[in-house]
């Protein structure tokens, strides 16, 4: 392998965003009466494009209301809520991005949430110029689990699957990179660790166990 680049999810890998879609969701669903313990709701929907959750919550309570209308309420939610209430960093995160973006290699970011979620994140924590491209679910036709993202952003940088890897923290996302032809690197975390990652090429416990690794291969 000639490795050129990493391409990173942001939710679960970067950042530890699941409280916060948790408590947004369960703003959201209030009306309704729906109220999530948060173990429960991040093992059920974690990795889910939101209006894949939107569908599966409407389904189980039997709610009048469209899936894009309560995706939208999510995502509205959501934008706001971010802007002064920013997510934890994973573990060694911030370390990890700096010795990556020293190193030369190319990186980019590949995120299910939508750019008005993703960028509050990104620029709060000075993240956004370490990447050469972010792409976020509103640049796709077909989000994650579909490959588009990451072949979207392999585009951009001018490289092929070969060339990089992928660092995912849920089945979801493993899909997509491997839709794309990418090797990927599972980093579960509490929320995940059940999921099938089975079509990743490595699991791991850290970032900066992935980044030791990509260091014997440079």
């Amino acid at each position: 392998m000639t490795l050129k680049a990493i391409l990173f999810d942001m939710d679960g890998t970067l950042v530890d965003s699941e409280s916060l879609h948790f408590n947004c969701w369960n703003e959201v669903l209030a009306k309704y009466n729906i109220c999530y313990e948060e173990a429960a709701f991040c093992q059920q929907f974690s990795g889910q494009p939101t209006l894949i959750a939107a569908e599966n919550v409407i389904a189980e309570y039997q709610l009048d209301i469209l899936p894009e209308q309560l995706a939208k309420a999510k995502y509205d939610y959501f934008e706001k809520y971010v802007v002064t209430n920013l997510p934890s960093l994973m573990p060694f995160s911030k370390e990890i991005l700096k010795a990556v973006k020293a190193s030369g290699l190319k990186m980019a970011l590949v995120t299910g949430s939508a750019r008005h979620e993703a960028l509050p994140i990104l620029k709060g924590y000075g993240f956004y110029d370490y990447f050469d491209c972010v792409i976020t679910k509103d640049d796709v036709t077909n989000p994650k689990p579909a490959g588009e993202p990451y072949l979207r952003a392999l585009t951009h940088l001018g490289i092929k699957p070969s060339e990089a890897i992928a660092i995912e923290d849920t089945h979801t996302g493993v899909t997509s990179a491997s839709n794309a032809g990418i090797a990927v690197m599972a980093i579960p975390n509490q929320h995940t660790v059940s999921h099938d990652f089975a079509k990743a090429m490595g699991r791991f416990d850290s970032l900066q166990a992935v980044w030791r690794w990509v260091q014997t291969k440079l």
